[in-house]
């Protein structure tokens, strides 16, 4: 049973190796001339207009996140279509549970509205999005 550690620990050992010689390698023999050119942010050849801490809008994380979850519990239904045969009618029922799920996070997140890019109405507007404001109940 401990060989079959002492293959893992190898493995780990060795990896961790062959990830950190180069780097240290690297580290050494490269040269290190930091001219303002090369401290100065790379966009593509373009200059850098503006400052790197600018607000985005929150709807990009939220669509990349439900993008995200949808992604990785997709990568769940190849194990299931290869062991699908074996387990007959119970398989079947345990993705129907599974797909159900991700149907009601589906219908949660498009009925709140977080699918939408452009949302009509914003429930705190200032500024520039007043006109778009709900009105609140007095």
């Amino acid at each position: 049973m401990y060989r079959d550690f002492g293959t893992v620990l190898f493995a780990v050992i060795l990896g961790i190796i062959m990830v950190a010689i180069p780097l240290i390698i690297q580290k050494l023999i490269a040269p290190s001339n930091k001219t303002r050119e090369k401290l100065e942010t790379y966009e593509c050849g373009e200059e850098a207009d503006g400052s790197a801490w600018m607000q985005f809008n929150i709807r990009f994380y939220v669509i990349a996140l439900i993008f995200l979850i949808f992604d990785v519990e997709v990568v769940f239904l190849f194990p299931w279509a290869v062991v699908f045969k074996k387990m007959g009618l119970v398989a079947l029922i345990e993705m129907g549970i599974f797909l159900l799920i991700l149907v009601v996070g589906l219908a949660y997140v498009w009925v709140k509205g977080d699918l939408n890019w452009v949302k009509r109405r914003v429930r705190y507007a200032t500024g520039r999005y007043k006109n778009i404001a709900i009105e609140q109940e007095r």
